[in-house]
């Protein structure tokens, strides 16, 4: 099972807009998936997409004052405005690098040095 975490905390406001102020209009989002699998030194597997997310003003009718808007309302908003295909993506992708880290299908291995020259001087002695 995997949990995610969406964080979206960091957002870019209208000083003022349409007689409001501080106005949410982008949303720079990250979500972070964690495996209850551990790895070999008993650390879960994650891992992590970020972006952003506009959303739309022209509609304050149920405008929140910025000092007023908690965390849980703007994953709300940036969720809403993404739609729930886009929000499946986006955690579906995180899933298959989890698990592309659990079962690799590729690695990267590095290949040894050559012998270090004076080995070589030692046998044609």
């Amino acid at each position: 099972m995997i949990n995610y975490t969406w964080n979206c905390k960091t957002v870019d406001t209208y000083p003022t807009h349409a007689g409001e102020s501080d106005v949410v209009y982008n949303v720079h989002w990250r979500v972070t998936g964690t495996s209850e699998e551990l790895d070999a030194n008993g650390n879960p597997y994650s891992s992590t997409n970020i972006g952003t997310q506009s959303l739309s003003t022209d509609d304050l009718s149920n405008f929140t004052a910025f000092d007023s808007i908690v965390h849980s309302d703007v994953v709300a908003w940036v969720k809403e405005a993404m739609g729930e295909e886009q929000v499946a993506s986006i955690e579906e992708s995180i899933e298959n690098q989890i698990n592309a880290l659990i079962t690799p299908v590729s690695v990267t291995l590095t290949v040894a040095d050559d012998p270090v020259e004076e080995e070589a001087v030692a046998e044609e002695a």
